[in-house]
């Protein structure tokens, strides 16, 4: 049997912009527990946003965070043989893990220069709704359509 799910930890705000969201997205940047290293990508990546754009760079952050957040998204399930794609709508928090981790995975595709400057340009384009992260969010909603005749087999 499944054990009940795992507590949600206390997140401490960043020292720059004194925001638990940003801290959260530097964790899931963050490698080998680097944190000051991730710190030093995400800032960097908010003063190129900042001299791109001319706007607040976590203001921009926010809104490309929000605009590659999922609202559904597809689980498999075997039903008499065969396996089902069935549409479910996402918790909170994981809509929101779900964002940055697409945003920082397909920020680290892209080709060439630092990993702030490419998490930059990702920034810039989820927040004007391009850039492969918000693509992965309209092809994952673009299943979630198609599949919805088997929502009556949701869990």
């Amino acid at each position: 049997m499944r054990k009940g799910r795992a507590k949600d930890r206390i997140t401490l705000p960043d020292p720059r912009y004194g925001e638990i969201l940003v801290t959260k997205f530097v964790n899931n940047l963050m490698l080998d527990g680097k944190k000051s290293i991730a710190y030093k990508i995400f800032y960097e990546a908010m003063d190129i946003v900042e001299a791109k754009t001319e706007e607040s760079g976590v203001d921009v952050w926010r809104k490309g965070l929000e605009n590659v957040t999922p609202q559904v998204e597809v689980k498999s399930r075997r039903v008499g043989g065969s396996t089902f794609q069935i549409p479910q709508e996402i918790r909170a928090s994981r809509k929101v893990s779900q964002g940055m981790k697409w945003l920082i995975m397909y920020s680290a595709k892209r080709n060439g220069k630092s990993m702030g400057q490419k998490l930059a340009e990702e920034i810039i384009a989820a927040s004007k709704e391009e850039g492969a992260a918000y693509k992965k969010k309209e092809d994952t909603h673009r299943m979630a359509e198609a599949n919805k005749a088997f929502a009556h087999f949701r869990f």
